[in-house]
């Protein structure tokens, strides 16, 4: 093979068992005698370690002739195998590689004292690989197997770049790091007790009460880890992180389950603590908005996800992302993406004309003397539209979306309407039929996730499911996954599939950006508008994510009040009126960048911010 391509083998997905080695046997290098594509066993010792079972294959780089050849590809009856042409512009040697035909990894980002280093790309492409390595976790190998590099190689590779120093702190055990996981509901299972215990055994900087004050976390400091909701995890777990001691934090998705306004909350309070105590920050961020407001500089990273990815030298962060949306890396030279992700063409959008599909009437929902209290206004929904749904954590939305399921009933209602629910729920409903994704993805079932979809909708597997529901989504390749096996942006995808390829008049879809990176969040909100239009289908979003609004809704319905004492849900409005209302409610004013009319978070008390509120357009100006 040419040395710009590289072989992956899936070993999850390599089952021998199941077929009669198609791969090898119509290799041409194997049919003319040579040992391209052999098994794993045939290759290694029974005592020497490796990689995946004995009649698993393994691909000899050298021998295989690459793309141009591809017949591999095409006969595994399970997609196993990738052959793959790495961009010529990449002449260096990786910087870590996991084994033969496995996951390589090229560059790194260059964590800087005193900033905020973001780093943006897709799910699988190597940001792990790549803090592990900060992390001192692993040693980089180099892409050497069997004959890996002392550090000291290490620091040679790396000589006379920003990375040599840092890296010699790793090797000598210098550099203390801070860790924020990416999936924060899974700390309950590695922690048992309360609030204040976690975050006191974390606390080494003497922060606690200024991060607790910060995050609004008093409330629930005597709570339970595991009662906790997912924006309380997260705040959790971004207070415990900062409150180390460290030389070196990373933060791995720091906005799931929190509202926009705690968005912008932790963006200033890592980006202050990076500039005050002049501590080095590396934050992994799919909401570009926020990333542009908290990131100093810009790694850019892209590949082939599970196969190899590459990091970009340092950008500006605004050149960064814009080059990232656009697809087109100018410094590299480099086509990452075919097409651009536009922002212009999707909002703001006039009221959808249609007719209307439900009246719903004022409704009231209290959980009891002194808890939430919710107020709905009257409205109405419209047939064949988006309807956003926004508003502060706490505030009554997913509430709102269990009295519309029937989980709830209202304690009151006024105003004449049908509501003889339907539901699968109980037994107050609107009349309709109405498919539900929670905000919380639970994946408990020990079952495939072909075998799953096929069990909700007769349409799996047809052509238009698959062109409508699956690639949108990017559902082919884990089809043979088990659910409790997925990532939580698969169980994500799975969940917007499940909730589609049901047959209801109201789809109702709760956080669906959460853990989905920037092409999946795109992918995914384009499938569901692309649903709702085809098949006059009416969709209610609620998301924090404002891109993902921005991209999707046709009205919107915003919440406001007092999180976790009461709520009042406003009846839905036009988008700029919406988002005038919701804004406004927060102090907080967007603007369009200039050149791909992406959202952007003005500065507080810059000029723009405050031309904006004098003006009352809190959502977007040129």
């Amino acid at each position: 093979m040419a040395g710009d391509s590289i072989a992956v083998v899936d070993l999850d997905r390599c089952s021998p068992d199941r077929c009669n080695y198609e791969c090898a046997n119509y290799c041409p290098p194997n049919r003319t005698g040579k040992e391209c594509i052999q098994t794993r066993g045939e290759i290694y010792d029974e005592d020497e370690p490796f990689e995946g079972g004995p009649d698993q294959v393994q691909i000899s780089e050298e021998i295989c002739l690459g793309e141009t050849c591809g017949i591999c590809v095409e006969k595994c009856p399970f997609d196993a195998i990738e052959i793959i042409n790495l961009p010529e512009e990449l002449d260096e040697s990786p910087t870590h590689r996991y084994g033969e035909n496995a996951f390589s990894l090229y560059g790194l980002p260059i964590p800087e004292s005193g900033k905020v280093t973001g780093l943006l790309g897709p799910n699988g492409i190597g940001k792990s690989t790549a803090v592990k390595i900060l992390a001192g976790e692993i040693t980089p190998n180099l892409g050497r197997h069997g004959d890996e590099p002392s550090w000291e190689e290490v620091i040679d590779q790396f000589r006379g770049t920003e990375l040599q120093n840092y890296l010699e702190g790793v090797r000598d055990g210098d550099i203390d790091v801070a860790r924020k996981p990416q999936y924060v509901d899974q700390i309950p299972e590695s922690f048992d007790g309360n609030t204040r215990q976690l975050l006191e055994a974390t606390d080494e900087r003497d922060a606690l009460d200024e991060l607790v004050e910060r995050l609004s976390l008093r409330p629930v400091m005597e709570q339970s880890i595991e009662n906790l909701s997912g924006g309380e995890l997260q705040r959790v777990a971004l207070a415990a992180t900062l409150a180390r001691d460290a030389d070196f934090y990373f933060l791995d998705e720091i906005t799931p389950y929190l509202d926009i306004g705690q968005r912008v909350t932790a963006a200033r309070l890592i980006h202050e603590l990076a500039e005050e105590e002049d501590r080095a920050m590396l934050v992994v961020e799919h909401d570009l908005a926020i990333l542009d407001l908290v990131a100093d500089s810009l790694h850019v990273a892209y590949g082939e996800p599970s196969a190899y990815g590459v990091v970009t030298s340092p950008k500006s962060v605004k050149n960064g992302i814009n080059e990232y949306l656009r697809g087109y890396l100018d410094a590299e030279n480099m086509r990452i993406r075919p097409e651009a992700i536009e922002f212009e063409a999707h909002a703001p959008r006039p009221s959808t004309e249609s007719e209307t599909l439900v009246e719903y009437p004022a409704m009231t929902k209290s959980y009891g003397e002194g808890e939430f209290a919710l107020e709905v206004d009257a409205g109405e929904i419209n047939r064949n539209e988006v309807l956003g749904i926004v508003g502060p954590n706490g505030i009554g939305k997913s509430t709102f979306a269990k009295l519309l399921t029937g989980e709830l009933e209202p304690d009151g209602t006024d105003g004449e309407a049908d509501l003889d629910v339907q539901s699968e729920a109980g037994d107050f409903d609107l009349d309709l039929d109405i498919a539900y994704k929670p905000q919380y993805v639970e994946a408990d079932q020990p079952i495939r996730v072909d075998a799953f979809l096929s069990s909700i909708t007769e349409d799996f597997g047809s052509s238009y499911w698959n062109t409508e529901i699956a690639q949108p989504l990017q559902l082919e390749r884990i089809m043979e996954q088990n659910l409790t096996e997925l990532s939580g942006g698969e169980r994500q995808r799975v969940a917007i599939a499940a909730t589609l390829s049901k047959d209801a008049d109201l789809y109702l879809l709760d956080e669906p950006s959460a853990h989905l990176d920037v092409e999946q969040r795109v992918l995914a909100t384009r499938a569901v508008r692309r649903y709702a239009e085809n098949h006059e289908a009416t969709v209610m979003v609620i998301d924090h994510d404002i891109y993902t609004i921005d991209l999707l809704a046709d009205r919107l319905m915003v919440f406001d009040g007092e999180p976790a004492h009461h709520g009042h849900a406003t009846d839905p409005k036009e988008m700029r009126a919406g988002m005038n209302e919701f804004l406004a409610n927060l102090d907080v004013t967007f603007r369009r960048d200039e050149n791909l009319g992406r959202p952007r978070i003005n500065k507080p008390g810059s000029q723009k911010d405050k031309q904006q509120k004098r003006d009352g357009e809190y959502y977007y100006t040129q």
